[in-house]
C-alpha cells in the first residue's frame, strides 16, 4: 500500500528545469500525470504547446495519467524505453524515480537513445545528507522507513549531491545544472552550518534537481 496522493505530486518546483524550447517531453514514472498537467497548463498560458508521453508502472495511476497526457505506456520503464522512437524527445524527466531502481544506470543509459539532438535529462533525486535525516541518524539513532520521504520504504538507492553526479557520469551524461530544492528551515541546521563555516550547505536540501546532457559517444 502507498500513502494517499503518492502518485499525485505536482512537483511545481521542477517545472523551471524543463527547457523553454522543449516541445516533446517524456515523463518517466509519471504517476497520475499531475506534473505533466501543471507544466502543460503553464506552457499553454505562454502560448506554447508541449507534447507529453508518460511511463508508469502502476496501472491505476497510469489510467488517470492517460486523461491528462498525449500517451501513457504501462509497465517497467527499462522495457518500455526500448520501444520508444529514437531521437524524439527534447527532454526526459524523472521526478524521484532513480532511487526506486536496483540498478538505475541501465535505464539512464538507454534513455540517451530517445533524446533528440540537444536534448537533456532532468531528474529530482532525494539527498540522503538532508540535515533532518542525518540528525535522526546521528543524534537519535533512528533509521526508520516511512511511507514517503528520503526513507520511503520503496527506496532501493540513496544519493548525496556528489554521488548523483557519479551516477550520471557512469550512465553517459554530464551534469550541467544541479540545484538544491525543498530546503529545511531548521534552526539546528543553520547553527551547525555556521559552526562548520558553511561546509554543510548541501545538507540544507531535501532533493537536488539535476539537468544532464549526453556525453559524446566514444568511437570504438
Amino acid at each position: 500500500m502507498v500513502a494517499p496522493g503518492y502518485y499525485s505530486h505536482p512537483r511545481t518546483q521542477m517545472r523551471a528545469f524543463v527547457p523553454d524550447q522543449a516541445r516533446t517531453l517524456l515523463d518517466v514514472g509519471c504517476g497520475d500525470g499531475a506534473f505533466a498537467d501543471g507544466l502543460r497548463e503553464q506552457r499553454r498560458q505562454r502560448g506554447r504547446y508541449l507534447e507529453v508521453w508518460g511511463l508508469e508502472l502502476d496501472p491505476d495511476a497510469a489510467a488517470r495519467a492517460s486523461e491528462r497526457m498525449d500517451r501513457v505506456l504501462v509497465g517497467d520503464a527499462e522495457d518500455l524505453v526500448r520501444g520508444l522512437p529514437a531521437g524524439f524527445f527534447d527532454c526526459v524527466i524523472l521526478n524521484d524515480v532513480v532511487e526506486h531502481l536496483a540498478w538505475p544506470e541501465p535505464l539512464l543509459a538507454s534513455l540517451r537513445r530517445v533524446l533528440a539532438p540537444g536534448g537533456c535529462l532532468v531528474a529530482s533525486i532525494p539527498n540522503v545528507r538532508h540535515f533532518p535525516n542525518v540528525w535522526d541518524l546521528a543524534v537519535r539513532g533512528d533509521w526508520e522507513y516511512r511511507e514517503e520521504g528520503i526513507l520511503d520504504r520503496t527506496h532501493l538507492r540513496f544519493y548525496t549531491r556528489e554521488s548523483m553526479r557519479g551516477l550520471f557520469a557512469r550512465s553517459g551524461y554530464r551534469v550541467v545544472t544541479q540545484a538544491g530544492i525543498n530546503p529545511t528551515r531548521s534552526w539546528r541546521f543553520r547553527l551547525a552550518n555556521a559552526l562548520a563555516l558553511g561546509r554543510l550547505r548541501d545538507m540544507q536540501f531535501l532533493q537536488y534537481a539535476c539537468v544532464a546532457i549526453p556525453e559524446p559517444e566514444t568511437p570504438a
